[in-house]
C-alpha cells in the first residue's frame, strides 16, 4: 500500500531524472562534466533557453507541492532565473549553461528540505 512517504520517493525520483535529464545527460569520455537538454537547447537562441525555462520551473511547482516554502523555494526561483538569465547571453550564456546546473542544485535543495521535515 502507497503511503505518503512512498509517493514522495517516486516524486523525487521522477524530479530527479527530469533534473538529470536537463543538466547530466550526456557526460563526456574520460570526466566528470556532463551536460544536459539545458546545454543543448540553449545553443537555440531565446526558444532553447524558454523552453528550459519552462523544464526548470515544473520542478520548482513540484517542490512546491511536496511542501518546500519560504527561503528554499525563493533559491530554487533564484537558480532558474539566474540560468534563464545568463543563458540567454550570445555565446557567454551557451558556456555557462554548461557549468551552472540549476536543475541539479534545486534538487539538492529539495531533499534537504524533505530530509529536514522527516
Amino acid at each position: 500500500m502507497a503511503g505518503p512517504r512512498n509517493d514522495t520517493a517516486r516524486e523525487l525520483e521522477k524530479l530527479r531524472k527530469r533534473a538529470d535529464l536537463l543538466d547530466n545527460w550526456i557526460r563526456i569520455p574520460g570526466t566528470n562534466i556532463g551536460f544536459g537538454l539545458d546545454g543543448i537547447l540553449g545553443l537555440i537562441p531565446v526558444v532553447g533557453d524558454t523552453a528550459t525555462l519552462i523544464a526548470g520551473l515544473s520542478i520548482v511547482a513540484r517542490a512546491h507541492k511536496l511542501g518546500v516554502r519560504g527561503r528554499p523555494l525563493f533559491e530554487m526561483l533564484l537558480n532558474v532565473g539566474i540560468d534563464y538569465a545568463f543563458g540567454t547571453m550570445p555565446i557567454l550564456g551557451d558556456v555557462f549553461d554548461f557549468f551552472w546546473k540549476s536543475n541539479k542544485r534545486n534538487m539538492r535543495i529539495i531533499e534537504r528540505e524533505i530530509d529536514r521535515r522527516r
